[in-house]
């Protein structure tokens, strides 16, 4: 027996079930209409004015204000399948919504839930061996990666430049980073500045960040420069506690005054005997040391982040020191180039250099909502070109693997016994909401496209690929349309977590 507060409200059996599916489909259709290379972009607006402008499924949700419980689960899909893969977040959201949907026409016809969950289970399991039998032999090359970062961003804003000509960097940039242990993921960074062209995108060997030089007569451009980075203060150290001194003559004052100067020169000569070119200091670096350094063609920069001091150190193959006095040759790093441009911000430029092991993309766009949406799609590209060097699957796009997935569920249903058969059709019947909306968003008749892939798909693989303005019912794997395999298995594993989860859910108690 439960004993609620006045302002407490409980939804129990058919009505929660059935507000809880609603909920989930409402949230799975505000990105449906995103999915393909012809999806629809969504314009997000704040409270406070602030717009965004996207057909980023993660980035919509993230965006929307949901207040809804069971929303919310599906809005953990999406997260959940970014941080896991990076790509798929769409999809991810898409089908856990038709698998809800299912869901809900088993129940109106008497199926317990207990039943269709078990079902569903079942069902995921085949359809991710399933996925396996769909993985395209080959080698994950140079042009299999272009293919899939192209992939990944077709039909995301890209300021108006083709994703094929923005792929080659970030391949590059993947390539780079590949380890014998795998791609080194956080060694790509991606930093935006609108001002220019899609076009002016590059690929920088380094790192970029928004720092400035301690003083404005620096140095702008060094080359072929040692580099150090020091985790403390170029400055007077401050007193623990509270204390007051007491000067009784100028000549006390005098003496104070040149005990300070002298340790201040000490600080300077320190770092002019050390020879470096650009030092990066998290700590203050005092205005008199800051000015003598500069005289010298020192480039200093002071009060540096601590997440740009490991980048740094990270580009150049510099140590972190906490000391100045503990610098050693061998702590230094080298850049083949450190330089600073002015924006709306100062920049600073770290390129080049043996020890490189960074890469960072510069993102350029016309508006600050081109760059946020152009550097939203080139993170879904490395992050596919990532997971497909990493794993070394690539699955057919374009609805393909889905469209196969869902055959072969079907034939896995004739040896399911009792009603948990049906729930495994309903499975392989939301499959088919992918290649329905691919179809829906390119303009096409969802039905007649359906049944001619499936009667493409009998004889052959095929997907609806869009070639130049048409979208044809072709193979996705000979127009270069390809998926890492681990972007499938996760939607499927996700969408099927959040469905089940919902589904099952028959007491809603909330209190005010």
């Amino acid at each position: 027996m439960f004993v609620l507060s006045e302002d407490s409200e409980r939804t129990s059996g058919e009505d929660a079930q059935a507000a809880n599916i609603d909920a989930g489909k409402a949230v799975a259709e505000s990105v449906r209409t995103t999915l393909g290379p012809r999806g629809m972009d969504k314009m997000l607006v704040s409270d406070s004015g602030d717009v965004v402008i996207t057909n980023d499924g993660a980035t919509i949700l993230e965006e929307m204000d949901i207040d809804h419980p069971a929303a919310k689960m599906l809005v953990e899909v999406a997260e959940s399948q970014a941080e896991d893969v990076g790509d798929g977040t769409t999809t991810a959201v898409t089908l856990a919504g038709e698998l809800l949907s299912q869901f809900e026409q088993l129940l109106e016809d008497d199926i317990h839930p207990t039943t269709v969950v078990q079902g569903y289970k079942q069902a995921e399991r085949a359809a991710v061996e399933a996925v396996d039998d769909t993985v395209v032999d080959g080698e994950i090359d140079e042009e299999t990666l272009t293919e899939i970062v192209t992939t990944a961003m077709t039909g995301k804003g890209t300021g108006g430049v083709t994703p094929e000509s923005l792929a080659g960097d970030i391949v590059d940039a993947v390539q780079r980073v590949e380890t014998e242990a795998g791609v080194d993921r956080d060694a790509i960074s991606i930093a935006t500045q609108p001002g220019s062209s899609a076009g002016a995108t590059e690929l920088i060997e380094g790192v970029i960040a928004e720092e400035s030089a301690a003083r404005d007569d620096s140095p702008r451009s060094l080359t072929d420069a040692s580099v150090g980075v020091l985790d403390a203060d170029l400055d007077q150290a401050e007193p623990d506690v509270d204390a007051e001194w007491q000067v009784s003559s100028r000549e006390q004052l005098d003496e104070a005054l040149q005990a300070e100067r002298e340790r201040l020169e000490e600080f300077t000569q320190a770092v002019l005997d050390l020879d470096v070119d650009a030092l990066f200091v998290t700590g203050d670096v005092n205005e008199q040391v800051a000015a003598a350094l500069t005289r010298e063609d020192v480039l200093v920069f002071d009060s540096v982040d601590s997440d740009t001091a490991r980048s740094v150190a990270k580009a150049t193959g510099a140590a972190q020191i906490g000391d100045l006095d503990d610098f050693e040759a061998d702590d230094f790093g080298a850049a083949d180039s450190v330089r600073i441009e002015s924006f709306d911000d100062d920049l600073v430029f770290v390129e080049g250099g043996d020890a490189t092991e960074t890469v960072t993309l510069f993102v350029r766009g016309g508006t600050g909502h081109v760059t946020d949406e152009l550097e939203r799609a080139i993170r879904d590209g490395v992050d596919a070109a990532t997971e497909a060097a990493d794993t070394g699957e690539i699955v057919p796009g374009a609805g393909a693997t889905e469209l196969a997935v869902a055959a072969a569920l079907r034939e896995e249903a004739a040896s399911v016994e009792g009603r948990e058969q049906l729930a495994v059709e309903a499975f392989a019947d939301a499959l088919d909401v992918i290649p329905r909306t691919l179809a829906q968003n390119a303009g096409q008749d969802p039905i007649d496209a359906l049944v001619d892939l499936r009667s493409a798909n009998e004889t052959g693989r095929a997907g609806l690929v869009q070639t130049g303005e048409d979208t044809e019912v072709v193979d996705p794997v000979g127009e270069g349309v390809v998926d890492p395999a681990s972007v499938k298995r996760e939607a499927i594993r996700s969408a099927t977590e959040a469905a089940t989860m919902l589904a099952r859910i028959d007491d809603v108690i909330s209190a005010e």
